[in-house]
């Protein structure tokens, strides 16, 4: 899958955000140890995992961040949403080609 790297300069040095070029509501990258790891896609149920976190998220009424904290205390893991810094400037963007795994199912359980 393409996804768009876009590196910014802020008041602390340089950040690389990886980013969903045509995002639709319900797709998220997820980093784990600060390195883009997971994409998950709410609504494309070839994957299990993309259908428990649709029913938690829209059945179960969390949000993303409350899978994702709920995730990290059970399992002990570093794992975020990426973020654009604060302050930044874009230095440049491009296009980057990756397969980003699902998340695994039995940290949705």
């Amino acid at each position: 899958m393409k996804f768009k790297l876009t590196t910014y300069k802020t008041l602390v040095g340089t950040k690389d955000v990886l980013e969903i070029p045509k995002k639709k509501s319900g797709q998220w990258i997820i980093y784990q140890n600060d390195k883009p790891a997971y994409f998950v896609d709410c609504f494309d149920f070839k994957e299990e995992s993309n259908l428990i976190m649709n029913h938690l998220i829209l059945s179960g009424g969390k949000t993303i961040n409350q899978v994702i904290n709920n995730i990290k205390r059970k399992k002990n893991i570093s794992l975020s949403l990426p973020k654009k810094p604060f302050l930044e400037i874009e230095v440049k963007s491009e296009e980057k080609e990756l397969q980003l795994k699902p998340l695994p199912e039995e940290w949705l359980q």
